[in-house]
């Protein structure tokens, strides 16, 4: 994930209306820019080197062990995976909150295309960023006014593209340092990857190559620097992800198409209504299935987890709407296209940043085509099945 850059910020934040074009209002836009410097620059004045908090007599030695593993892990980044070598991650920030900010995002309620807001600097995202849970729930509301489905999560971090290395650089947090290895890991190559290539206006091609980068770069990771224990947890865990994400890919499919016949005159809009609610229980039936498995529930199944372990997925599936199935496909529609195009550039990470910056000076739907095409094809799963 990414927030606006903080360093353009400080600027548009004292800039004149007329630069502050396709915002809702001066007001407003110097308000949201000014709540985004001012929640960066509390997260940057709470961050202190890595070797300081180590030094520590007072620390935890849980944390003490995960901030060495951090080192490494960043050694490693640069190393290994080709991702930058400066000022980033080699400091740590308690932030004594559940997340660095909170997202807002939206779509229509018949399609799964995400509301956009646009800058002056950044192009248009799909989403907007808060330090405060409330800010983001009041940009929500008025969203949901406007009829469009709305959704905030909390978010464990946020890069800002290296902008901020001559200041210290985006920090370790709280937010996220507990996790397992494997998944603190890979969030850490997720945020470096948005440092190297960046494409303006474009969340799907930026978000999906950062995942990309990070279950790459977790697989060479695992294999050469974990323990087994730690390899084994993540496999368990991120078979769980992409279950969900093969259950969650399937729905976004059905509903799509269930979209596409909106504009067909036959189908009016209690029968487009009618089919989007049938879509939307047969996905939470099915993600009962699918967890009652995970927790040994089902005839014939063991237990893999606890309740506390599908608390995520359970929120996210009660809450699930247009705008956070739109979210999570930018996170992972051009993935494989991205692998594709990693195995074909030897697997070699500089053959492959240069080739992603070659996709970045294409027209935004010819990347985004290029990257489908690579992608190798699977059998359609049948809607509703």
């Amino acid at each position: 994930m990414r927030l606006l850059p903080v360093r353009p910020l400080l600027w548009l934040a004292l800039a004149t209306p007329f630069l502050l074009a396709g915002c809702a209002s001066t007001t407003d836009s110097l308000g949201y820019y000014w709540q985004s410097v001012r929640g960066h620059m509390q997260l940057m004045h709470a961050a202190q080197p890595i070797d300081r908090w180590i030094a520590r007599s007072d620390i935890n030695p849980a944390l003490r062990e995960r901030l060495q593993l951090a080192q490494k892990a960043r050694a490693f980044a640069v190393a290994e995976l080709g991702l930058p070598d400066n000022a980033s991650y080699r400091r740590y920030a308690d932030l004594q909150r559940p997340a660095a900010v909170w997202n807002v995002v939206a779509a229509p309620p018949y399609a799964l295309t995400l509301h956009t807001w646009c800058f002056p600097v950044t192009g248009c995202i799909g989403y907007r960023g808060y330090f405060a849970q409330a800010d983001a729930q009041a940009e929500a509301d008025q969203l949901a006014a406007q009829g469009l489905e709305v959704e905030v999560y909390g978010v464990p971090a946020y890069s800002t593209l290296g902008y901020m290395n001559w200041a210290g650089g985006d920090p370790l947090l709280s937010t996220f340092i507990g996790w397992p290895e494997g998944d603190f890991v890979r969030l850490l190559f997720h945020e470096l990857a948005h440092q190297v290539v960046y494409a303006e206006g474009d969340t799907l091609f930026n978000e999906s190559f950062a995942t990309a980068v990070e279950r790459i770069g977790v697989a060479q990771w695992l294999a050469t620097h974990s323990t087994p224990a730690a390899r084994e947890a993540y496999a368990t865990s991120e078979a769980r992800r992409a279950a969900f994400r093969a259950l969650t890919r399937a729905t976004r499919a059905r509903l799509a198409a269930i979209y596409e016949q909106k504009e067909a005159p036959p189908l009016d809009g209690q029968a487009l209504a009618a089919m989007k609610t049938e879509a939307m229980q047969d996905f939470r039936s099915r993600y009962d299935a699918l967890r009652a498995q995970w927790l040994g529930t089902a005839p014939g199944s063991t237990p893999q987890v606890t309740t506390a372990q599908v608390a995520g997925y359970d929120r996210w599936v009660a809450k699930a709407n247009n705008a956070s199935f739109a979210a999570q496909a930018a996170y992972d529609e051009l993935v494989p296209g991205f692998e594709a195009l990693f195995a074909q550039q030897g697997r070699d990470w500089s053959r492959f940043y240069d080739a992603v910056r070659q996709l970045t000076r294409q027209p935004l739907q010819e990347r985004q085509d290029a990257l489908r095409a690579l992608a190798p094809t699977t059998p359609k799963e049948t809607p509703g099945a």
